[in-house]
């Protein structure tokens, strides 16, 4: 008599032995094709060994600074507005204009009493404001006060901090790498890369550093050391080459300067050798690195779920569903991107149209052209990022060598 089939049990929850990296998951792919694996190993320690020497031979000597400092803003000194009146204006006895009192609260007048005066059809000053003002003698141990600016260091420090707060209540441990290595790529480019243009490296090839450093401190301490981030970090590495060499082609190819609004000129004629043209590209590589490295982390996490959840699944099985979301991904960013620069270069675009000009002498104006060059070959470096990181990621994590780990079996719900 025949005994009884048992029926089929539904699959188990295997526990694996191998530690989590930082607590990531999804840093731990069902199968590795080990060769890939040691091969991206082998990259990206070359890759940071020719950063790290890129660093030391670029970093900037500190030599003495010849700028002439009466062509720089004058120190500034905090106050705080305490009365407001009008009185008789300076330049007539007949008219009256808005006469602002403030408190000095630092510099060489501490605890004195300034003033500034307005035309009482420009006043905007406010009493109780915090505002910043400059001085400059004016004969006779005279000083005269202006207006420099607003002071935004305390609302700025609340808004970082629930920025801060916001990232570690979603983030948690993730969130704390993602502000450590935000931390440390604005420490990068006041250390290094700003003074070593100014010292007059070439500014491609300092943004290409600082842009390796920065990706490589910003991927493994948000994502941790794991086989993952290698992959993204490797992908943004490939996408940022072509973005650079793109860059360096059509602005050429367009004719831009570098030298398209006031802040290029005075920096121009601040400091020798500085290269407008270098810094608008190394201002395009930078800027790339920021979206691209979403796209790699994101085109990674979606192959590693995929064959988590399908671990029969071939490169190309997996290829396939992952542009998919790759290419969902890239619409909006390519979007957004856009938006971006036109909504900063709105007030051109307005000027512009109230001057009469048509569309095409608007784009083709280089204030405009800048970002739109900007704007493109920042998306085709994304578009590339996407089938680049999609690619070598369902690769890595399909194993066919003989040492390969077998796929486990996915966890039930």
């Amino acid at each position: 008599m025949d005994e009884p089939r048992s029926s089929p049990q539904p699959p188990m929850a295997v526990a694996s032995d191998e530690p989590m990296p930082h607590g990531h998951g999804h840093d731990v792919p069902p199968s590795v094709h080990p060769s890939a694996g040691r091969y991206l190993w082998t990259a990206v320690a070359v890759l940071g060994a020719v950063t790290l020497l890129a660093l030391i031979v670029l970093w900037p000597d500190g030599g003495d600074d010849t700028t002439d400092p009466l062509l720089l803003d004058a120190d500034t000194i905090s106050a705080t507005v305490v009365a407001i009146e009008l009185r008789p204006c300076s330049y007539s006895l007949v008219d009256r204009c808005r006469w602002v009192d403030f408190l000095m609260e630092d510099g060489p007048f501490v605890g004195d009493i300034g003033s500034i005066e307005e035309a009482t059809a420009d006043g905007f000053l406010e009493e109780g404001e915090a505002i910043l003002v400059t001085w400059f003698p004016v004969g006779d141990g005279d000083v005269a006060f202006a207006f420099y600016d607003y002071q935004r260091g305390g609302s700025m420090i609340w808004l970082s901090a629930l920025f801060a707060v916001s990232v570690l209540v979603l983030g948690r441990w993730r969130g704390l790498g993602a502000i450590a290595g935000l931390a440390f790529s604005m420490l990068i480019i006041v250390v290094f890369t700003l003074p070593a243009i100014l010292d007059g490296s070439n500014a491609l090839v300092v943004a290409l550093a600082t842009a390796s450093a920065i990706a490589f401190a910003a991927l493994f301490l948000a994502h941790g050391f794991g086989l993952a981030t290698t992959v993204a970090l490797v992908s943004t590495f490939s996408s940022l080459a072509i973005t650079a060499v793109l860059a360096w082609v059509f602005v050429g190819a367009t004719h831009l300067t570098g030298l398209s609004d006031e802040t290029s000129v005075m920096l121009g004629g601040l400091a020798d050798g500085i290269d407008a043209r270098g810094i608008l590209l190394a201002g395009i590589v930078i800027g790339a690195l920021g979206v691209l490295d979403d796209v790699t982390v994101t085109q990674v996490s979606a192959v590693w779920e995929l064959k988590r959840a399908r671990p029969e699944l071939s490169v190309s099985e997996l290829v396939r569903p992952a542009l998919r979301i790759g290419r969902d991904h890239i619409s909006s960013t390519v979007n957004t991107l856009f938006l971006a620069y036109a909504g900063a270069a709105l007030p051109l675009l307005l000027l512009f149209t109230e001057a009469g000009q048509g569309i095409r002498g608007v784009v083709t104006r280089e204030l405009v052209a800048t970002e739109v060059v900007r704007a493109l070959v920042g998306s085709i470096g994304l578009v590339a990022a996407v089938p680049i990181s999609t690619w070598l990621a369902a690769v890595v994590v399909t194993g066919s060598d003989s040492d390969a780990p077998a796929p486990e079996a996915p966890a039930s719900t």
